[in-house]
């Protein structure tokens, strides 16, 4: 880790206490911050917050004092990423000019290590544990290490320290992080996709959104890269205009871009890198994803046969089009990371087998229209739950779905669908909603989604 002098003695507020509010708080108590933390939950009884405090962390728990603020002088805010700007202790922050600072920019400028950014709307941690496992494949035979940190659910923070310079981060980055990000320069800087309608009740505009994503690139230096999606024509220009790097692109079906799909393999303009058919992942989305893997790893210095070797064996990131079993002969896969629609519109269209779709979750105001015509090809029967139930229904009825269940919970959800499955079929839990009208994380869902496909299997 380098030691940098910015934060030595310099007065923090750290707000949030959740994994990165912990990694973060003790990454600066080692550069020589004085810290207080602030978490509106009550912290009386939280283990984290009793080891911060023995470290000689302020902590403040069971409100947000926004008069502190005043009454004090800090030199930085940094802000978990989850928390809204509304939020009254940022509001104030920012009516006193007070540095807003993120996670990943504090614990990046500490890294030794050269890292990797990737971000986009879908496809972000199968892409950075692709990477990250082809990568590390390559850096083993050298004695190093890559690591798969950020958004992924490893904090940056809580692995600078051990990583050396050469070794690879290789970074999730969120579009909640990005926001407060005003200067990385990450080696690689990747943008998979960009699509609308996601996380819009942060962002606010669509506008927003895709400014909070270019943050990835925008302070790159001229000799890294960043990488393009060269089929979202429009983001494409907006990509140019805001790097300085040397922008490189990848394509699902276009052979003029840096990278591509063609004939069956994933390519660049040199030749072929190996056969679509020999990736364990289902699906072109995921053929993307391992697309864009390869080239960062190229780009690495990692040889082809380190990426085969992982792309022919690396069966999905958990909760994301994960293979759970076969039961009687049908696949079941857990998709619960199907946050948004477009997610679902990936994982739909993905097998070649009938399918029973299991979907619904947080109602967020949007129609299911755009899925017809995946459902009307895809799929022969549908089981809904959640408070999107019937929104989803009137999709599939348009769909002409002649098999549409509705029930209230995820639970009564599972076994009447595996009961509409047929050996040879697929079942796919793609919820294509978020998880919060009934679960506090698409994590905690997807995990109680593979409970009651084993409960199937005892009964």
């Amino acid at each position: 880790m380098r030691q940098v002098k910015t934060y030595q003695d310099k007065k923090i507020l750290v707000l949030g206490l959740g994994k990165s509010g912990f990694a973060v708080s003790k990454l600066l108590l080692k550069l020589g911050a004085k810290l207080t933390l602030n978490d509106k939950a009550d912290l009386s009884k939280n283990q984290n917050a009793q080891i911060l405090e023995k470290m000689g962390v302020r902590v403040i728990g069971g409100k947000h004092p926004v008069e502190l603020l005043s009454q004090e002088h800090f030199d930085y805010l940094v802000k978990n990423p989850g928390i809204p700007y509304e939020n009254p202790m940022v509001q104030e922050a920012q009516k006193l000019n007070l540095p807003l600072i993120t996670e990943p920019e504090i614990a990046l400028s500490v890294s030794e290590a050269p890292y990797i950014c990737v971000t986009g709307s879908n496809g972000k941690t199968t892409t950075v544990m692709l990477t990250q496992q082809i990568l590390d494949r390559y850096l083993s035979r050298k004695g190093h290490h890559a690591y798969a940190v950020g958004n992924i659910g490893v904090p940056i923070s809580s692995v600078v320290e051990k990583a050396t310079k050469d070794d690879i981060l290789v970074c999730e980055t969120s579009s909640f992080q990005l926001l407060g990000v005003t200067d990385i320069d990450p080696v690689i800087a990747v943008i998979i996709d960009i699509y609308n309608n996601v996380h819009l009740d942060y962002h606010k505009t669509f506008t927003n959104y895709v400014n909070a994503k270019l943050n990835v690139t925008r302070t790159q230096s001229s000799g890294h890269y960043f990488l393009a999606n060269f089929d979202q024509k429009d983001i494409l220009q907006k990509e140019k205009q805001a790097t300085n790097a040397q922008v490189l692109t990848f394509s699902e079906n276009d052979r003029t871009a840096d990278y591509f799909i063609a004939d069956g393999y994933l390519q660049n303009q040199h030749g072929k890198i190996m056969k679509t058919a020999a990736m364990k992942l289902p699906g072109l989305h995921n053929q993307q994803n391992a697309l864009v893997a390869s080239a960062i790893a190229q780009l690495m210095g990692a040889a082809d046969e380190d990426i085969r070797s992982v792309l022919a064996s690396f069966t999905g990131a958990k909760h994301r089009l994960q293979y759970v079993m076969t039961l009687n002969g049908r696949k079941i896969y857990n998709d619960s990371k199907s946050t948004n629609i477009e997610a679902a519109s990936v994982a739909i269209p993905a097998f070649t087998e009938p399918e029973v779709w299991i979907a619904g979750g947080l109602d967020r105001g949007f129609t299911f229209d755009s899925l017809v015509p995946l459902l009307k090809k895809h799929v022969k029967a549908v089981v809904l739950y959640g408070e999107t139930r019937y929104l989803l229904a009137d999709a599939a009825r348009k769909a002409g779905i002649a098999k549409i269940v509705i029930e209230n919970t995820l639970q009564e959800a599972v076994p009447k669908a595996y009961d509409l499955t047929t050996a040879g079929d697929v079942l796919l839990f793609s919820p294509a909603c978020a998880s919060w009208d009934q679960f506090r994380t698409f994590e905690e869902r997807g995990d109680y989604f593979v409970n009651f496909v084993k409960e199937l299997k005892t009964k």
